[in-house]
């Protein structure tokens, strides 16, 4: 499966800042990205965040291992936690 990845940037508090990548099957709209991310902001206790293209742009597009096609094809999403999370 192709999937889009999508680099989000996003104040924890006043001096850390998460990043974490968003993957979607690559025909996705930007408002479902966005809705993913808000979930896995929420799931981190970091509610009432509204992301927008500021926090999270499009990078790049790639083929998904086999664990990452799954869980998007049974949440639509996939998160991949890089710093801070």
């Amino acid at each position: 499966m192709k999937v889009s990845v999508y680099d989000t940037y996003v104040p924890k508090d006043e001096k850390v800042i998460m990043h974490f990548d968003i993957l979607v099957q690559d025909n996705n709209v930007i408002e479902n990205v966005y809705k993913y991310g808000k979930e896995y902001l929420n799931s981190k206790g970091i509610s009432d965040f509204q992301l927008s293209t500021k926090e999270c742009n499009f990078c790049h597009m790639e083929m998904a291992p086999d664990v990452v096609e799954k869980e998007i094809k049974e949440k639509g999403h996939y998160i991949i936690e890089m710093e801070n999370c």
